[in-house]
């Protein structure tokens, strides 16, 4: 395949294949040469509705032709919308809307520490977890545990010790009188899909009501239906006091957002901006995304799409002896153990029409659109099982 632009400026930060993408359409993506390809990374979960679905392409068209960016200094219509929504389905009272998870997060690390020099004289810890990913900001990365990233770009920000996910007592070991919060994905995306059960959310829950803690869910990657119910903590049947959304937030567009109760909500005017922060146009599009995710319908499709995928990962995990399956909703991995390198699956899917991810040597993750048809979950299922 010869690219249309072998030679370019763009910084060299990802090993990325010659292929130029040029358009999209619900699973299915197309490069310059006009080659198709079955799409179930979907920009890292990004696009929940899939590429170029008409409801995002109407509200950009419509809301640019009436206000983009008025500056985050006054008030517009389509953000106070959007926020409401948000509070209203979350069960948290206050939003800030951003860009990035990245930026989500930091907000979240932020409104902590200020929360604990307000309320727990000074205390500033977060408890983080191995295997954790919550960005690429410096404290992003300093929150997160991918191995290797304590040295990229060291030193890094102190104030983050690691706790072991599902092991309630790695986590009490660690709570000292520095301590605000405790923050962790509900899955573990990077790490390789990596859940963390219901019952280990419930008790997190407990522990920092117990001990006075803040508990802070990063459902960047998880969050809006993902997961089959519209955020992951829905399924534990609790509720956190600050959440991170993004990815699936905007569609495919970048919008993020802060949440909070109130009693955790305690940013001053100059505390918190950015000049794009709650622009109308991504707001717009947040508002498209929810009137179609947010309902009962569209999340018991999702369960549907999921009991599929799970049944026919699982075939093939029987065909082939694989190691297994994990996750919720469409948000999947399959354990493919150590006779099969992934990323040279990764790579020869590609080639074959299919794009499939490897966040591990030996594990795929699986991040479709929510409205994946039942035919292209067949389509991917053969094609998988083809290249095994």
């Amino acid at each position: 395949m010869n690219s249309p632009h072998p030679e370019h400026a763009l910084m060299d930060i990802a090993a990325r294949p010659a292929a130029v993408m040029v358009r999209g359409s619900g699973s299915w993506l197309e490069d310059a040469d006009g080659r198709r390809y079955l799409d179930f990374v979907q920009g890292w979960a990004v696009n929940c509705l899939g590429h170029a679905h008409p409801a995002i392409a109407q509200a950009l068209a419509e809301q640019a032709t009436r206000l983009v960016n008025p500056s985050p200094a006054f008030f517009n219509d389509a953000s106070i919308r959007f926020a409401n929504r948000l509070a209203a389905c979350s069960g948290l009272d206050e939003v800030f809307l951003c860009n990035t998870g990245a930026e989500a997060n930091e907000g979240a690390i932020k409104l902590a520490r200020k929360w604990g020099r307000l309320h727990r004289n000074g205390a500033h810890e977060i408890i983080t977890f191995t295997d954790g990913f919550h960005g690429r900001t410096i404290a992003a990365m300093s929150a997160s545990g991918k191995p290797g990233w304590d040295t990229i770009f060291a030193p890094q920000v102190p104030g983050f010790p690691k706790a072991t996910l599902n092991d309630l007592a790695s986590v009490e070991a660690l709570i000292g009188p520095q301590t605000v919060a405790v923050m962790l994905e509900p899955i573990q995306g990077e790490a390789g899909v990596q859940p963390a059960t219901l019952d280990f959310l419930r008790a997190l829950r407990a522990l920092c009501d117990a001990r006075g803690l803040l508990l802070i869910l990063d459902e960047v990657q998880t969050g809006i239906g993902r997961t089959g119910t519209l955020f992951r903590y829905q399924a534990a049947e609790i509720t956190p006091d600050i959440l991170t959304l993004a990815k699936g937030i905007g569609g495919g567009v970048p919008l993020a957002a802060l949440l909070a109760r109130k009693s955790a909500s305690c940013f001053s005017h100059g505390d918190q901006g950015g000049t794009y922060c709650g622009n109308p146009l991504m707001a717009a599009v947040g508002n498209a995304v929810l009137d179609i995710v947010d309902t009962p319908a569209f999340l018991a499709g999702v369960r549907e799409r999921s009991a599929q995928l799970i049944v026919g990962l699982n075939e093939l995990v029987t065909r082939f002896d694989l190691v297994g399956v994990r996750g919720a909703g469409l948000l999947l991995a399959l354990e493919l153990g150590p006779r099969h390198d992934a990323t040279a699956l990764v790579q020869r899917a590609r080639e074959a029409g299919l794009l499939l991810n490897a966040p591990r040597p030996h594990c795929l993750r699986l991040m479709p659109a929510l409205n994946v048809s039942a035919d292209e979950v067949t389509q991917m299922l053969a094609m998988l099982a083809a290249l095994l």
